[in-house]
């Protein structure tokens, strides 16, 4: 996961950032009521570091979880601090695995 050191991103940035097409976000924007980004006066879309959060538990419910749009905004509404939870977990394991992997690789290379 790519540290999110500024606080506003574009959303060539976040496109890039999560792997998603920007056309997805937009989509995305349009039916889930809890991406807000900020708009500047000429209208171009600034993500906070939180809306891109967002955006990752939005991804798993969807694209890991196999849930439609309608049941992940459902999800989200009844059970918001449970969709968080198990967010949290899943990247957790998932760092965990990364770095087995990466130890694994290395004493293969010593080994």
């Amino acid at each position: 996961m790519q540290e999110l050191d500024k606080k506003f991103y574009k959303i060539g940035d976040v496109a890039k950032i999560l792997g998603l097409p920007e056309s997805t976000l937009r989509y995305w924007e349009t039916q889930f009521t809890i991406i807000k980004p900020r708009r500047n006066a000429k209208n171009i879309r600034f993500y906070t570091p939180t809306d891109i959060e967002t955006i990752r538990k939005i991804y798993y419910l969807v694209k890991e979880k196999g849930f439609k749009l309608d049941a992940a905004q459902a999800q989200i509404r009844a059970n918001r601090e449970g969709v968080d939870k198990r967010f949290e977990v899943v990247e957790r394991l998932k760092g965990i695995r990364d770095q087995l992997k990466a130890l694994q690789k290395a004493l293969n290379e010593v080994g």
